[in-house]
């Protein structure tokens, strides 16, 4: 079975809308667990806009699955993970100016400085997923920095699968097989939801975990959380 790694950003975007502590993140990132999801993602970024990094801190005792904390290494970002050391730490090339994720990393032009900060994190024990689009070249390049898993990027083939146009999984089945063939773990993310998550499930061989965030909590305003995370989990099996 496909893990759930269930991102609370937008949680954290709600709370700081209003000040205060509702909603509170560390109750909810319990209750998640508590409905059956297998990890709980974060994505701090320098701007605290919405994880903050006191949140990071405070949610590691809470999360008692695997706790996965994604961005940028950049040196303040490589310290964080290191003192906290969570479950997994997944490398996203975003900048700071980026309102999400909106590409993957070239392994090829960035291979030396991206093993460098794996072997950091990897010595800590801390396993490593590199953010990645499908071109095989990069896939391939990804296996020569000591990386653990990729996460690939599915933001287009949710378009076009929302376009009715299935053949869009066809890169990402063709890297998931090449990553797989050189020792690579497969996860994903960007904006899988309910719709597209069992196809893209059932196409993608050795898919380890997902991590889902902005569709999930979305979709829960009109279903509920216990449900949503419950109907994914049913699509993931």
């Amino acid at each position: 079975m496909t893990k759930l790694s269930v991102n609370v950003n937008k949680i954290a975007t709600l709370r700081n809308s209003r000040g205060g502590n509702v909603p509170n993140l560390l109750k909810v990132a319990e209750d998640i667990q508590e409905f059956g999801a297998e990890g709980i993602t974060i994505h701090p970024r320098p701007d605290e806009r919405h994880i903050r990094y006191q949140d990071a801190y405070d949610l590691k005792p809470v999360v008692t699955t695997e706790y996965n904390i994604e961005g940028n290494p950049i040196q303040k970002f490589i310290d964080l993970v290191l003192e906290i050391s969570p479950t997994q730490v997944t490398l996203v090339p975003d900048g700071e100016d980026v309102l999400t994720s909106n590409a993957g990393w070239d392994t090829i032009k960035h291979q030396s400085y991206l093993q460098e900060v794996i072997k950091e994190f990897k010595n800590a024990g801390i396993r490593t997923s590199i953010f990645i689009e499908t071109d095989l070249n990069l896939i391939e390049g990804a296996a020569k920095t000591g990386a653990d898993r990729i996460e690939l990027y599915t933001e287009e083939f949710a378009k076009q699968f929302t376009l009715g146009n299935h053949k869009a999984i066809e890169p990402y089945t063709k890297a998931a097989i090449l990553a797989e063939a050189s020792g690579l773990g497969i996860n994903a993310g960007h904006d899988l939801n309910l719709e597209n998550i069992q196809f893209f499930k059932e196409n993608i061989p050795h898919l380890a975990e997902v991590s889902i965030g902005h569709a999930l909590i979305s979709e829960s305003i009109y279903l509920g959380l216990e449900n949503v995370v419950n109907m994914y989990l049913h699509r993931l099996q």
